[in-house]
């Protein structure tokens, strides 16, 4: 289902920007302007939470999560907790709507979360850490100085969810077989001594006695040309599932709005999938 954009009227008197050019300065006559009353209202809406006794903690919280650190360890190193220390404010924000948590793909017992209002990532990743410089009217400069986090931070993780649903709908007709599940996951490389953060796994509807089967690895770049060093981690990350999920026909996926190099694109085939916007949004119309 197709939700309205939230905060569309009544916090921005029906005002919505006028295209692509005209985003800069929608966001410094509303969101970024004291005079707003959308200016405050990501900071209100964490204080209209009860439950809420230490709102500084609960903060860091949620800068953590939009800094993308989405499992509970990553999320209290963030904050300079330990894992336990956590676990109530989670829990809080999550009953409150304004986080939410999906089962990790790959380890079940593995929750990843997320911010669910983007209104509040915003507010995490722009504007709490220049509070000051907007409230003292300095609103352009501190949107000039935060664009690159706003779309790595901000606009990144939305597309990759944006590429999600696009897998999730996409149907037989890109992985051969209707998607039985669609989420994000975190494989362990031991040998590297590393991790490789799948942003969109795809998998079978399970069969009773079989492993699960992949149909796709799939990693998104909002602002990044990708190239075969995208797919070189991808298929590091199938090799090592192989033990655990059925690879045969595993896909790899290319999701990117800045577009493929070259040599990605003379490799793309049955194996190799490369989906850009104009593909996303030709899906859901």
């Amino acid at each position: 289902m197709d939700y309205p954009p939230a905060y569309r009227r009544e916090f921005v008197a029906f005002d919505a920007p006028d295209g692509r050019s005209d985003f800069d300065a929608w966001l410094l006559r509303t969101v970024l302007n004291p005079q707003s009353p959308l200016f405050r209202e990501a900071r209100y809406l964490l204080a209209e939470e009860t439950e809420i006794r230490d709102p500084a903690l609960y903060h860091s919280v949620l800068a953590a999560i939009a800094d993308g650190n989405r499992t509970n360890g990553a999320i209290a190193s963030f904050v300079g907790r330990k894992s336990a220390d956590i676990t109530h404010p989670l829990n809080v924000l999550e009953g409150a709507a304004l986080i939410a948590k999906e089962a990790d793909v790959f380890r079940r017992g593995r929750w990843l979360y997320q911010v669910t209002e983007p209104l509040i990532t915003f507010y995490e990743v722009v504007m709490r850490p220049e509070w000051y410089r907007l409230e003292s009217g300095q609103a352009e400069a501190t949107w000039h100085d935060q664009q690159a986090d706003f779309l790595s931070r901000v606009v990144g993780p939305h597309f990759e969810s944006l590429c999600r649903s696009f897998a999730l709908q996409a149907g037989p007709g890109l992985f051969g077989v209707p998607a039985g599940e669609v989420g994000s996951g975190i494989v362990n490389d031991p040998a590297n001594r590393t991790q490789i953060e799948i942003d969109v796994a795809v998998l079978a509807p399970p069969e009773p006695g079989r492993p699960r089967r992949l149909l796709s690895l799939g990693e998104a770049k909002w602002g990044q040309v990708m190239t075969p060093l995208n797919t070189a981690r991808l298929a590091r990350a199938r090799d090592l599932l192989a033990g655990s999920f059925d690879i045969t026909g595993c896909a790899l996926a290319c999701y990117s709005a800045a577009g493929f190099s070259a040599d990605l694109r003379s490799a793309a085939g049955p194996g190799l999938i490369l989906v850009s916007p104009s593909d996303l949004y030709g899906n859901s119309q």
